[in-house]
């Protein structure tokens, strides 16, 4: 079974910084490529952008780009979204989520096979 567990989510100031953390359960964690999304109150949860099982190419909503910055460590098991410059259009609930079907970069959240409970984040303006 995969368990994926997000931390580091909290309370911050617009312009302010934070770094998420999503540690994977598994043996196969390498080989999965995985994805952040966001959901805020009363909307649909969004793709922020995934990165590729090796971390040499990631993708980006076009909302976080330049702002975000998603890595991996996998011998920690762990994907990390730094995110930079917060707004408080940025608040919400963010999920990591692992795709084990295929190498290719996707946004569409019906793609992902697991995911994790969701950290909150809040920016105040």
């Amino acid at each position: 079974q995969v368990r994926l567990v997000e931390s580091g989510g909290g309370l911050v100031q617009t312009g302010g910084s934070l770094r998420l953390s999503c540690a994977v359960s598994g043996r196969t964690f390498s080989m999965y490529v995985m994805g952040w999304f966001r959901q805020a109150p009363g909307k649909d949860r969004e793709f922020v952008g995934a990165i590729s099982w090796s971390g040499d190419s990631a993708l980006y909503a076009d909302s976080v780009k330049d702002r975000f910055t998603i890595s991996r460590d996998n011998a920690k098991n762990t994907v990390y979204l730094q995110m930079n410059s917060l707004k408080p259009e940025d608040t919400a609930v963010y999920y990591c989520a692992a795709d084990r079907t295929t190498r290719t970069l996707r946004a569409e959240r019906l793609e992902y096979d697991y995911w994790g409970q969701g950290t909150q984040v809040t920016v105040s303006s």
